[in-house]
């Protein structure tokens, strides 16, 4: 059996900067154009107290990966440090729950992009071609995606910042489009923590800055600046959109919607109007951009897994040209055009949200063992965050938890058997 060691290595070569970009990247496509609309319909009115949960749960998360980050700089994330930390089954069902969630999230963006920009005998086939294209783009390298993200997360923020601007200077003041009619069977704790598992999909971005730890120049330093960096921005962008949306909207206008914010720009201007289409504009450059982020820190953490032996080996490749792990994208590509083709933008993600709040517990778990000279923040925000993924993961609708449940449980099964099987081979 090869040692990780002996496997080829990534190359270093993004900056803090970089890494940041990636981060928001990930983070802004997931969350404003598909994550408020069901949240409002679990939490209600209450959808900032679920916001808010979500904020400050990832906020643990991200304190808590920018810490392991720093003392183990490799490819794959909350993979590596369940296993150095707390065990290689740890590990494993950190990476599974990863992988899985991720996964369903890359569907999640490619289908985003399609439904703001096709119609809807178009939209899956659109989508498939979206995978396929981005996956290209990775597998030529890594500065590729990280100077492609950045073009592509400036671009979404301008559009963003001139549609809640004309949107609130127009709508501020004016009764909300729902006349203020409460959400039958919505808000209460069990709908503000459901509201907040849906919206954590939404943060869940800084978890790509992590697994970019072999592609990231003196990575001890920038992945906790980057992580940190992309949260900062990203979290009153949410908060604003939030409050705009339950402002002028109101909840059960934006629960019923699938594009609150195309709404509101239809409330300024009509269906028509120049606004409506920056929205749709953004929504697509925004969900691009985070499935370009989505596909390297998937492959990556595939990456992990395969040197170690918990996926098949032959997925840790590494490209001798490009410096990526080429075979493991171009399977999550595959998988992901498959999503695209059998399941809608909704379905998926619950299932992710419970894949990577799993992630998060072990990570958390794991930064709990660390020493003083490794600890940069306090054990509390680590403990908070631990029973926060906990308490979200099951707060999924049954449906996302019965399904998540049965797929990381078959991921440990087999790795059950292999393991069984290795042992018992001379």
């Amino acid at each position: 059996m090869s040692s990780p060691r002996a496997q080829p290595a990534l190359a270093r070569r993004l900056t803090t900067r970089d890494a940041a970009f990636i981060g928001v990247g990930s983070m802004v496509g997931a969350g404003l154009f598909t994550a408020f609309a069901p949240a409002a319909a679990a939490a209600g009115s209450w959808m900032l107290a679920s916001l808010g949960i979500a904020a400050v749960i990832a906020f643990c998360n991200a304190t808590s990966s920018a810490q392991l980050a720093a003392q183990y700089p490799t490819s794959g994330g909350t993979y590596v440090y369940g296993r150095e930390r707390l065990g290689p089954w740890w590990g494993f069902v950190a990476g599974w729950g990863f992988v899985i969630g991720k996964t369903a999230g890359c569907a999640a963006m490619a289908l985003a992009v399609s439904v703001y920009v096709a119609p809807p005998a178009w939209q899956r086939p659109l989508a498939a071609a979206v995978v396929v294209a981005l996956v290209t783009v990775n597998y030529r390298g890594i500065t590729r995606t990280a100077a492609l993200t950045r073009v592509l997360v400036t671009v979404v923020l301008l559009l963003l910042a001139l549609v809640l601007a004309v949107s609130a200077s127009q709508l501020w003041g004016r009764p909300a489009l729902d006349g203020g009619t409460p959400l039958p069977g919505a808000g209460g704790w069990d709908g503000v923590l459901r509201g907040g598992a849906l919206l954590f999909f939404a943060f869940a971005g800084y978890a790509r800055v992590a697994t970019l730890g072999e592609d990231v120049l003196d990575p001890a330093r920038a992945i906790p600046r980057a992580i940190v960096m992309s949260f900062a921005v990203v979290v009153p962008l949410y908060a604003v959109t939030a409050v705009l949306l339950l402002h002028v909207l109101g909840p059960g206008a934006t629960a019923s919607t699938g594009a609150p914010l195309h709404q509101l720009a239809v409330m300024v201007q009509g269906p028509g109007g120049w606004l409506a289409w920056v929205v749709s504009a953004a929504a697509a450059v925004a969900a691009l951009g985070a499935l370009l982020a989505l596909v390297a820190g998937v492959g990556r953490t595939t990456l992990a897994m395969a040197r170690e032996g918990d996926l098949p080996r032959v997925l840790a490749a590494v490209h001798p040209r490009f410096h990526v792990p080429h075979r493991a994208e171009l399977a999550l590509g595959a998988v992901v055009v498959g999503l695209v083709l059998v399941t809608d933008l909704r379905g998926v993600i619950g299932f992710s949200s419970f894949g990577v709040l799993t992630y998060y517990a072990v990570a958390n778990a794991a930064a709990l063992t660390q020493h003083a000279p490794h600890r940069r923040y306090p054990r509390a925000l680590a403990t908070l965050g631990l029973v926060g993924c906990v308490l979200l993961a099951l707060a999924v609708l049954v449906g996302s938890l019965v399904s998540g449940a049965a797929v990381l449980a078959t991921g440990v099964l087999g790795r059950f058997v292999v393991v069984r099987r290795r042992a018992a081979t001379p």
